[in-house]
């Protein structure tokens, strides 16, 4: 699999109809540094790109949001809950019509930390595509500390309560219709937790096999594992094909002349080829 630094280059519009794959992007935003300058270059850059379906994570206010729609006007479609402080720090953008979209905590367990102020989540949004519906959950689970995702991890414990709850979202989609599940969920793609949610909830890992990390590796953490997934399910007596990449590995061009990556993951697009 090759790697590119930014997503695809042209665009969409709602009255074409005539392109196969969708295209999705997920990526953990960041909250901390210098906030508003880069999410004004990742807004301009997803202005340029031609992804579809937009989930970030770590977008923690609403003025945020709004900055990056304004930078991105393609995307005139958006799901997000809360007032000033977006609840998980989870939007959704879109080129097509969002109908239903609802937010979903997670239950609050121990330890206690800092985290718990994001009031983690997943926000679940019907999308209305040229092919039909698809619903895509976007989240973000909460962080092991402890970087031990072994079965008695206390983390690791957190972990299986959050993704018990995201089973229970995904069993209210009806099975007509194809879900994808998005986002930062700290967990390895190796991890039993993971594998477990996976096999249980009828999705299916579009990066399986892929060993590179999502994590931007640092001094600190010289080889981390990948984070950020994209799990979909088929609709019933349909398929859901497609393919994965990292994106937005590279430093960017800010609008004051400086060098700086977007953030500390990488993005992953995903292509989406649904067949009856």
């Amino acid at each position: 699999m090759s790697s590119s630094s930014h997503g695809p280059t042209g665009s969409r519009t709602e009255g074409d109809a005539s392109v196969q794959a969708l295209r999705l992007l997920t990526m953990n935003a960041l909250f901390t540094g210098d906030v508003p300058a880069r999410l004004r270059a990742l807004g301009a850059a997803l202005d340029r790109s031609d992804y579809d379906i937009v989930c970030l994570q770590e977008v923690m206010f609403r003025r945020h949001a709004r900055l990056i729609r304004r930078a991105a006007p393609a995307y005139r479609h958006v799901a997000c809950s809360g007032t000033a402080l977006l609840k998980g720090g989870l939007v959704i953008l879109s080129r097509w019509p969002i109908g239903r979209s609802r937010f979903v905590r997670f239950p609050m367990t121990g330890p206690v930390r800092g985290e718990l102020i994001m009031r983690k989540g997943a926000q679940l949004a019907s999308v209305s595509t040229p092919d039909g519906e698809l619903v895509v959950v976007n989240t973000h689970l909460s962080a092991n500390r402890d970087d031990d995702w072994s079965p008695t991890n206390r983390y690791t414990r957190i972990a299986r309560t959050e993704l018990a709850t995201l089973t229970e979202l995904i069993a209210t989609v009806s099975p007509s219709v194809p879900v994808a599940v998005v986002g930062d969920l700290n967990l390895p793609r190796d991890s039993a937790a993971l594998t477990e949610f996976v096999a249980g909830t009828g999705l299916r890992d579009l990066l399986a096999g892929d060993p590179r990390p999502t994590y931007r590796p640092t001094p600190r953490w010289p080889s981390p594992p990948a984070l950020d997934h994209v799990l979909v399910r088929a609709a019933a007596g349909e398929s859901l094909t497609g393919d994965a990449d990292l994106v937005f590995q590279d430093k960017v061009t800010l609008d004051d002349g400086r060098q700086a990556y977007l953030s500390d993951h990488y993005g992953v697009r995903a292509r989406l080829i649904r067949s009856r």
